[in-house]
């Protein structure tokens, strides 16, 4: 009596160019043998063949190529057989399907514990109605719903892998955002250490020259250190534009007033007016001024890095607290002290043209100028509180 054939439970799925077929078989060896029939064991390895559906005639040498599972494709027909753990125990299982349409003779399979999972490349990339040629479905195949896409689905898996591949080519050309990003920390490091370099230099030349000269140095520290103040406070500008355009996530109003204020004390009081370059009051501005940057242009120097050490944090949002005020005192006993002399020398004063024909002293702008000043605080301080409230919160009370 003939064996009965065993078939296995197939899957089957597909794209435009190709078919996938996973098939119920468990504990499938792969094994490939070549075996040598002798008189001797003839029995033996009929039995063996037998097991995998193969027969030689006994009695006679002959060379077997055993393959297990044996996977192939002959004219557009897919051949399976293999010995594994099915629906019906451990059998020998096989079945045969004829294509829909044409494909490559060569089959890739992958073997896992549970299954063999088949793949088949179409020869010309289209979706089919349906896998084989027969119209009737044979009764151990059945679609694959883990995998299955239809049409629609599988068009627009084709666009978003177009896409992905368009979107990774267009980041290729105009760099990545963790390139951009590595870019403007790289670009707002080196900009704050040049700034964090040249008010340290003012800071500790001031200071070493009041320990060495006393009193004496404040009569002439603009001349030792205004190239350096100058060339700090004209890249300050940078420092505005950074916020402006949103490099840095600073609001533009606090910036920009700070530029203002210290950019007309720099060039118009002290720089305009050689009367006002010798007197003390220049120190405690200039001091005041690079006290305050080196521990803010620190702490945003090492924020580019992302490192956070809590003494200059602490004192990024605490020293401003008394420096702010007595800089702007500063600023505003060097508005005081050149009203007198913008009157005497008439400096940047101008008549109104006939028929008024009034003459407008600049010191008269100077006296709006200082009730600005203490307008210009308020924003500044309000803003740095600000910051200060939110970078250490409010303490909350106990609750006992």
């Amino acid at each position: 009596m003939e064996n009965q054939v065993l078939t296995p439970h197939v899957y089957w799925a597909q794209r435009h160019r190709e078919l996938y077929l996973r098939v119920e078989l468990s504990d499938v060896q792969s094994l490939t043998l070549l075996l040598r029939l002798e008189c001797s064991n003839v029995i033996i390895a009929h039995c063996s063949l037998e097991l995998l559906g193969l027969s030689s005639p006994p009695g006679s040498a002959s060379l077997v190529g055993l393959q297990n599972p044996a996977i192939s494709i002959t004219e557009n027909v897919l051949h399976f057989k293999a010995q594994g753990h099915g629906a019906k125990g451990d059998n020998v299982y096989e079945f045969h399907l004829e294509f829909l349409d044409l494909v490559k003779p060569e089959p890739v399979y992958k073997l896992t514990q549970r299954q063999v999972n088949i793949t088949v490349q179409k020869k010309v990339s289209q979706w089919w109605e349906r896998l084989t040629k027969q119209e009737k479905r044979p009764l151990f195949l059945a679609p694959d719903f883990d995998r299955w896409l239809d049409e629609s689905d599988a068009e627009m898996e084709l666009r978003a892998k177009e896409e992905e591949r368009l979107n990774k080519l267009r980041l290729e050309s105009e760099g990545s955002p963790e390139t951009l990003t590595n870019l403007r920390k790289g670009y707002l490091f080196m900009y704050n250490l040049v700034q964090f370099l040249g008010f340290s230099w003012i800071f500790v030349n001031l200071t070493v020259r009041f320990c060495i000269l006393g009193k004496e140095s404040f009569y002439d520290t603009f001349h030792t250190v205004a190239d350096m103040m100058y060339f700090c406070q004209m890249l300050a500008v940078v420092e505005t534009i950074n916020a402006a355009i949103g490099v840095t996530t600073s609001p533009v109003l606090p910036s920009l007033i700070q530029l203002l204020g210290r950019n007309f004390i720099l060039f118009i009081i002290f720089g305009t007016m050689e009367e006002m370059q010798n007197k003390a009051v220049v120190f405690f501005v200039f001091y005041l001024w690079s006290a305050i940057e080196i521990f803010r242009y620190s702490f945003y120097m090492l924020t580019c890095i992302d490192m956070d050490w809590k003494v200059l944090t602490w004192l990024r949002y605490t020293l401003w607290i008394p420096l702010y005020p007595l800089g702007c005192l500063a600023e505003a006993i060097s508005v005081i002290q050149s009203i007198p002399i913008f009157n005497e020398t008439g400096r940047f004063s101008f008549t109104l043209p006939y028929p008024v024909k009034i003459k407008v002293r600049f010191s008269f702008f100077l006296q709006i100028y200082l009730i600005m000043i203490f307008l210009g605080l308020y924003i500044n301080f309000r803003h740095l509180y600000k910051q200060r409230r939110r970078r250490y919160g409010q303490k909350k009370k106990k609750i006992h």
